[in-house]
This record gives C-alpha cells, structure tokens and sequence, in this order.
C-alpha cells in the first residue's frame, strides 16, 4: 500500500508540476515576444531621428516636416508653421549647414515616447564688412527632449524641450578665440541673473565687448550692443531681470578684435575679427494658482 500511495502522490506532484513548467514557458516566449517588440520600436523610434538628420542636411523640408505631428509644439510656444519656417530661414541664411545628432536615451511606452538627444550643427557665413568680405564659423550645440506620439504604425514628433542650447558664430581672427558665456540654464520669472563673458583674447589685441538679452519670440529682435573694453582678467559681467511673459529668453554676447593700434589711431575692430556667443535661459513661469496659509493669522 505504501509504495501504492508513494506512486500516487508522486503521479500527482507531476501532474501539478506540468503545468507550472507549461506556464514558466509561456511566460518566457511572452517576455520574449515582448522584448522583440520593444526593440523593433526602440529601432522605428531612433529611425526618426536618423531620417530627421538626412534630410536636414538635404534641406528636404518637407521630409523634415513629415515627421512631426500637426499639433506640433515647442518649449518655446512655436507651432509647426513657425517652427518650419524658421527651418527654412537657418538654410537660406548658412546653405552649407551640416547636422548630427546623438540620441542618449529612449523611454516609450504603446503610444507614446520620449527621446533625449545632443545636436549640434556648423556652417560658415559670408559677410560684408565694410570694404572686406569676411569668412565666420558657426557652431551650435543643444541638448533636447522630444516627445513622440504613435499615428497608426508612425511614431511622430509632437513637441521639443531644449534644456541647453549654445551657438557661437566668429569672424577673422576670432576664430581661434576661446569664449564662454556663464548663465542659469533656467530662471524663475522676474528674477534677476548674472551673465558672465569670458575671453581668450590674443596677444597685441585689444578687445570690446557687450552682452544683453532678446526673448525667443518670433521674428527675432535683436538685442542693444553697449560696447566695452575687455582684457583677459576682467571679462564682462551684467544683471539682468528674467521677463514675466512666460516666454524664454537668449542672452547674447558680442566680442570685437582690434590690434592694438598705434598713437592716435582708430581702433578697427573689422581688422581683426569679430564673435557672438548666443546661451539658452530657459524661463519658468509664474504659477498664480498657488494658494498658502497665513500662519500669522492662527
């Protein structure tokens, strides 16, 4: 009897333990099937990029503008209209801009995703200068995060945030500069910040320089030059006051290279080269919706 009921327990320990090892299986081809999936999204979604890049440095626009939704909208308040136009404006004004971009990171789940990458973009400029033509660099650098939506089978680009963004475009001698231009990445409305302009001037150069600040609105204004000298050890600092408009704000230098001239010359400084650092201040708008308890009145 005994040996009976060893053999019937054990006929049922194996028959509970079929299917457990049925359901680990299922399981496993589920994660696996799963994880296939994800991947294939994971590819579609850095594609869009990839695609974004090609046809940027095509000035395909409308290829660039297939791949964003029509709702459309920055972290800048710009729809996709404005945003393509000022596409198109970049490429009129540096035809031979080049672009990359680096996706870092990639977080999706069915219908939506979002995507950190670091661009940067360079192209040269053709400017007359008085009598003389002269030959700039542009160099641009922002880190991003878009966010995607699924239409059907095609993921879309349906807004951007550009936490960092610098651009430096220099002229002549400039071109070898270092420059930098120190700011908050983001400010509260109507809060004052410092701008701080650091230069590798060139030796037997003088230098002036000027910083101030344009809100990111559309068109461009441009911001008042009130020029001052420089030199290596003293830089260029101003406050500024963020705008309570909730829109974001640029603060932009601009830096002049003369040779130190002789007694009683006048300082030129299209003789030597000229440079503009533009830095991204990201500002937070003012929550009025905010209520708080006076604790005085307790």
């Amino acid at each position: 009897m005994k040996k009976i009921s060893v053999f019937i327990i054990l006929a049922l320990l194996l028959c509970a333990q079929y299917p457990s090892e049925a359901n680990i299986f299922t399981e496993q081809k589920l994660r696996f099937e799963q994880a296939k999936i994800e991947k294939a999204e994971n590819t579609e979604i850095k594609k869009v990029f990839s695609t974004m890049t090609k046809c940027a440095n095509k000035h395909d626009l409308d290829g660039v503008k297939s791949l964003f939704a029509k709702d459309f909208t920055n972290s800048d308040g710009f729809n996709l209209d404005t945003y393509v136009d000022m596409i198109k404006e970049t490429w009129e004004t540096y035809p031979d801009i080049s672009y990359s971009t680096q996706v870092y990171h990639v977080d999706f789940s069915d219908n939506y995703a979002r995507v950190v990458t670091t661009e940067t973009a360079v192209a040269t400029s053709k400017e007359q200068i008085g009598l003389v033509e002269a030959i700039g660099e542009l160099n641009s650098v922002s880190m991003c995060i878009y966010t995607l939506e699924k239409h059907g089978t095609k993921w879309l680009v349906s807004s951007e945030h550009v936490i960092d963004e610098t651009s430096t475009l220099k002229y002549g001698g400039a071109r070898y500069m270092d420059i930098a231009l120190d700011t908050p990445k983001q400010i509260g409305a109507n809060k004052q910040y410092t701008v701080t302009l650091k230069a590798d001037i060139p030796e037997g150069c003088n230098a002036i320089a000027s910083i101030g600040t344009e809100k990111i609105i559309y068109p461009q204004t441009k911001a008042e030059d009130n020029f001052r000298r420089i030199t290596n050890e003293s830089g260029l600092e101003r406050v500024f006051t963020s705008n309570n408009e909730s829109v974001n704000e640029y603060a932009v230098a601009s830096v002049g290279l003369a040779q130190i001239p002789e007694e009683g010359a006048r300082f030129d400084m299209r003789k030597n080269g000229l440079a503009f650092i533009i830095t991204r201040v990201n500002v937070i708008p003012e929550n009025k919706f905010i209520t708080t308890k006076d604790e005085s009145k307790k």
